[in-house]
């Protein structure tokens, strides 16, 4: 199935949309398996998308609160795990890095139908498969970004990083559909045993990248310093357009993530939706997405960088309101898909720009580490959101909890960088701070 896809990858990175032109932009055979491992184990999740919460709340008879912290604690424990592991990769080759995660996501997956089918499966052990593959998805996600970084030039970032998030789209809008369907087949660990598998095909796929590997050099004189654990950070607040797209991040993702679960809990349990109906509510809006992240290059060719960033940022602030009005039965189930649709196609518009800007501003030698800290604030932010989501759900409703979220929501384009704040693509030359 690999190099079928990766044949595939080869004619589609020939030609691009840049200035409103097509032009020849080869982006590499090694860029094809890279984004070939992305393909597969983003397949793999969005197939087991739900599964942790179906199966808390169906086989473990969770309530709202349980299910949440599975959520919350899983990605706090997992962050905090995953600080250290950013200097670590920093200075370490990007792909045995990248392989080794892989193999630590398969075991943990795989862990969970082998304990449910010998009946000893609970919450605890739900709990530390999120804990070990969350840590091992941050570090995998520092060492890809990095590797990208390595192997694409600065001015083909922009196309790269919206080739991920097509395929992340298409993913999601193929995945939990199937997800649901081989979950009412065969029972509700079926789709982690086959994201447990995306992992192995994903450590493969980067088998099989033949270029250069990237590694910052470490000095022995004075090994590995405290400042270094918190070196992406310093990057981050040391510049305004990163730092204001990193708060603004932070708030987006933890506020969409809170009503996650509580969505769970809604549709599943208080409304009744099946697994199939449940995947179909979140599947169908991610074609959005894909259109979003085919449209988004072209986009800023026409209108500016700064332009698209702030209108879909605006956007995608505005549509989460519209859960407020979910009901049981068709008219709930039209309703999460319009809502999710117009949010994720603004997201897949805005998504490649935002780590297009991340990496570009990121100096080379700290990539990874800017990575590694975005990805572990927004776990952080996330679990805060969600835990706190969580009890307010339980005090009030879900329900009341979803439209809280989406006015707050509301507020977060004043964190959006100004034209001032962002420079033209490759032209930005990040220093570290002092």
């Amino acid at each position: 199935m690999i190099p079928a896809w990766n044949d595939w990858c080869d004619a589609w990175t020939r030609a691009s949309v840049v200035q409103g032109s097509y032009i020849d932009v080869r982006l590499g055979r090694d860029f094809g398996w890279l984004w070939s491992a992305h393909a597969a184990s983003t397949y793999g999740t969005w197939i087991a998308f739900g599964a942790f919460p179906l199966i808390a709340v169906r086989e473990l008879h969770s309530p709202a609160f349980a299910v949440s912290l599975l959520e919350a604690a899983g990605l706090v424990v997992a962050a905090i795990v995953a600080i250290p592991l950013g200097p670590w990769i920093q200075h370490r080759t990007k792909r045995p890095v990248m392989i080794g995660m892989d193999l630590i996501r398969f075991l943990a997956m795989a862990s969970i139908p082998m304990a449910y089918l010998v009946g000893s499966l609970s919450y605890g052990h739900l709990l530390v498969v999120s804990i070990l593959s969350g840590a091992a998805s941050i570090a995998f996600t520092a060492a890809s970004g990095a590797h990208l970084k390595h192997l694409v030039r600065s001015d083909h970032l922009l196309t790269a990083n919206g080739r991920f998030e097509g395929t992340t789209w298409v993913a999601t809008a193929a995945g939990p559909p199937l997800g649901g369907a081989l979950v009412g087949i065969f029972g509700p660990v079926t789709t982690i045993a086959a994201d447990a598998s995306s992992y192995l095909l994903s450590a493969l796929a980067i088998l099989r990248i033949r270029g250069t590997d990237v590694a910052t050099p470490r000095n022995p004189a004075t090994g590995l310093r405290s400042a270094d654990f918190a070196r992406g950070w310093s990057v981050i607040f040391h510049d305004r357009a990163l730092r204001l797209l990193f708060l603004n991040q932070m708030a987006v993702n933890g506020l969409i993530m809170a009503t996650g679960p509580l969505l769970a809990v809604l549709l599943l349990g208080e409304y009744r939706f099946s697994a199939l109906e449940y995947g179909l509510a979140f599947g169908i809006p991610s074609l959005g997405g894909f259109a979003g992240a085919r449209l988004s290059a072209r986009l800023v060719s026409r209108y500016g960088r700064q332009r698209v960033m702030t209108a879909t940022g605006w956007l995608r602030s505005i549509f989460p309101l519209g859960l407020a009005f979910i009901q049981p039965g068709v008219p709930g189930l039209l309703t999460v898909i319009v809502v999710e649709g117009l949010l994720i196609a603004c997201m897949g518009i805005f998504n490649p720009i935002n780590a297009t800007e991340r990496l570009q501003r990121s100096p080379a030698e700290h990539a990874a580490q800017v990575v590694s800290a975005w990805s572990i604030s927004s776990k952080l932010s996330q679990a805060a959101f969600i835990a706190v989501w969580g009890v307010l759900a339980t005090l009030t409703s879900p329900l009341t909890a979803i439209t809280t979220s989406g006015i707050l929501l509301l507020g977060t384009p004043l964190l959006l960088p100004k034209q001032e704040h962002l420079t033209p693509a490759g032209e930005h030359h990040s220093r570290l701070p002092c």
